[in-house]
């Protein structure tokens, strides 16, 4: 799943604003309004590229947008949550800058209700509750310098990797969750670098949404300390109570931002030599490990 997010014709646009001018005709501010537009999916090796809203690419959508001056202090911050009534046009936002430098950071990503996201400066960022999401950035420097209308064409980049865990066999009765464990990555990122700030691990449990008797496919998205990482992986196999069933671990998974790792194979017996799992990635074409 080789997706990047291009967010084209971000426009920001600069008027005068006259009431600021009455209290303090020495300071100069500007009505800045950003609308978020259509986003690119571009797919590797294939030359179609589809548009996408954000509002459509997640089933529901957050942005959370941010200006900090030029001694880093936050001087607008909001977020939009689809559907939740806060916002007049999903996508657009208006903040009343003064004249001067500015660091902007964009946020793009999937929402489920008590999810918990905090950006508290152009490096730090992340996720408070139980799983990070799929998550979209950009960190960039603005000039407002005057009232004149000021364009800005902006390009968020998905700064997680993925992993899916395919079953191969099917899900037995009493399965109701799969708990996975991460030694390495995060939850947590540097807006500016995409990076994970820590290197600490997190773990975060599934509930699988397929029937009694089906495979079942559950995805993670981990926050990487660097561009590439190999992490030990731990699959735990939960009933009702918490009880565990079965426990899988893969050293060494490799992980790289922007990419899917695949893990695939029988969850719901005891592993054994014979019976394990293929590890398939879709940025090392062909590579496969069984376990």
């Amino acid at each position: 799943m080789k997706k990047l997010f291009l967010l084209v014709a971000v426009s920001l646009l600069v008027a005068s604003c006259s009431k600021e001018k009455v209290q303090n005709p020495t300071t100069r501010f500007a009505k800045v309004n950003v609308h978020f537009n259509n986003f690119t999916i571009t797919q590797d090796d294939f030359p179609s590229k589809n548009e996408e809203n954000p509002a459509s690419y997640f089933s529901k959508a957050s942005i959370t947008l941010a200006f900090y001056n030029a001694v880093g202090t936050e001087v607008y911050k909001t977020t939009q949550i689809e559907d939740d009534g806060t916002y007049t046009t999903f996508g657009e936002f208006t903040a009343n800058l003064q004249v001067g430098n500015y660091t902007m950071v964009a946020v793009g990503y999937a929402y489920s209700d008590g999810d918990e996201f905090f950006l508290t400066s152009p490096t730090s960022a992340g996720f408070t509750s139980e799983r990070p999401r799929e998550t979209f950035c950009k960190t960039q420097s603005v000039m407002v310098t005057n009232t004149n209308p000021l364009d800005l064409n902006v390009t968020l980049d998905r700064i997680v990797s993925g992993l899916t865990i395919q079953s191969t066999d099917t899900r037995p009765a009493g399965i109701a969750k799969i708990r996975t464990t991460y030694a390495k990555g995060g939850k947590s990122f540097n807006p500016t670098t995409g990076l994970a700030l820590t290197d600490a691990g997190f773990s975060q449990t599934n509930n699988p949404s397929t029937e009694i008797g089906t495979t079942i496919r559950v995805s993670s998205f981990p926050f990487l300390y660097t561009d590439e990482e190999d992490i030990d992986i731990t699959i735990e196999v939960l009933d009702t109570d918490d009880n565990v069933l079965f426990t899988h671990t893969q050293p060494a998974v490799p992980f790289k931002r922007n990419r899917i790792t695949t893990l695939r194979g029988p969850l719901f017996t005891a592993p054994t030599s014979s019976a394990g799992f293929q590890l398939e990635t879709d940025w090392l074409p062909g590579s496969e490990i069984t376990f």
